[in-house]
This record gives structure tokens, sequence and C-alpha cells, in this order.
């Protein structure tokens, strides 16, 4: 399996919205949790601690399935490209996105065709947003080409979701707690396998993340960010 290589350090204008934006996206969760295990690490993580966070890759075939729209391509294959389920529930909102994050196929669409599929998962409230945790997952450009030259492709399967123990602490303690911005911390355990030319078996290893999922209640489901560590 080929490794990613580390993200380029940003500029120092892009490099302070990027920081911006993780602060604001831990502070959400903390308004919102009050408590979330990791999240000190998460707010006090400097840009190329960021830029340097390895990339969550994906895992084998999709059980908590999300909707998805096919992309043909050059040599007649078609494969889904992810598209978020109408679902107001955070539970299987996260389950379904870690499958998405988890899952591409270098062979089917390009690595800008999978990053704008990713994007339309997340919320509109740009308040909240923190694309670039969602883009860190997506193997960049140059390492894509490299991919696609070998036909490497994964599946993921998301087999149980639940809210970590500190979110529902923090939930019992302050119920109302969440109801601004109605973020929710899931964090999902599944299996990802990784194929290419020569290996149509590939392997199979065990993957986990904790995601931030706005639930609003008169709209469905939207990813918010993917936190750096796993939330038990």
């Amino acid at each position: 399996m080929q490794k990613r290589s580390t993200s380029a350090s940003r500029s120092g204008t892009s490099g302070g919205a990027f920081v911006r934006r993780r602060v604001l996206l831990g502070t959400v969760v903390l308004v919102a949790l009050v408590a979330l295990a990791g999240l000190f690490s998460y707010l006090t993580r400097d840009n190329r601690a960021s830029s340097n966070h390895p990339p969550i890759q994906p895992s084998s075939p999709p059980a908590a399935s999300a909707s998805a729209a096919p992309s043909a391509t050059a040599g007649g294959r078609t494969a889904a490209l992810p598209s978020p389920p109408d679902t107001r529930d955070p539970i299987a909102f996260g389950k379904a996105a870690a499958v998405a994050l988890w899952s591409y196929d270098t062979r089917s669409y390009s690595q800008p065709e999978l990053v704008a599929a990713l994007h339309r998962w997340l919320t509109t409230e740009g308040q909240y947003i923190d694309a670039d945790s969602v883009e860190h997952q997506v193997p960049s450009p140059m390492l894509w080409g490299r991919m696609a030259d070998s036909g490497q492709f994964a599946t993921a399967t998301a087999a149980e979701a639940h809210f970590p123990d500190s979110f529902t602490r923090a939930l019992q303690a302050d119920p109302g707690a969440i109801t601004k911005a109605y973020v929710y911390a899931v964090t999902v355990s599944g299996k990802q396998s990784i194929s290419w030319n020569g290996s149509p078996q590939g392997g199979a290893e065990d993957r986990s993340a904790t995601l931030a999922v706005q639930c609003r209640p008169d709209h469905p489901c939207a990813l918010v960010g993917v936190m750096p560590s796993v939330a038990p």
C-alpha cells in the first residue's frame, strides 16, 4: 500500500484562516458538548501540526452505505461518488460519512471529483464548517496520480457508531447545551479494504474516527468536520 506524502506548508494568510477554522470547530463542539475527550489537542495544535496530520485511510465494502451518484470513466467503468443520506439521525449519518471518507476509486473518478463530492456532505453554516479536516482525508493530487497508475481503490464498512462517553455525560449534565449549534460527536468503527492491479483481494484493516455532525431538528444532518483523535 502506498504512503501519502506530507502536505506542504501553507502561506501565512491561508494558514491563519486554517487555524481559525480549527479553533472555531473546537469551540463549537466545546460549547455544544461541554467536554469532549481529545478536544484540548484539537484547540491547541498549530497549522504545522494540522498540515502534517496523516489522513484516515479508507476501509471495506459499504455496510452503512450512503446514497451515491454514478460517475462514468474513460474506460467505461462506473463508480459511485458519495452522496449524503437524507437523515436527521446523527448516528446513521456518522456511519455513512465514515464510509464516504474511507472509500475512493482512482480508476473511476478524479481526485477533484471526490473532493467536490465530499463538500456536498458539509454543513452550509460557515461559522461551524471545517472543510480542511475533511479534505485532508483525501490523497493529494500527486499521490492520487501514482495510485491511479496501479488502479488503487478502497471500500469501507461502518460496523458500529456511538456518542463518545464524554459527549453523553455532557448532555446529561446540560441537555440544553447542544441547542445552539446542534453539533454532535459521533465515533465510528469499521473496516477498510484496499486493492490495486494484481492484488484484487487487497487487505482489510480496522478503522475508527470521531466526526462532528450537525443535525438540526428541521434539516437533514451535515458534516462539520473530522476530529484529530478518536474519542471513546
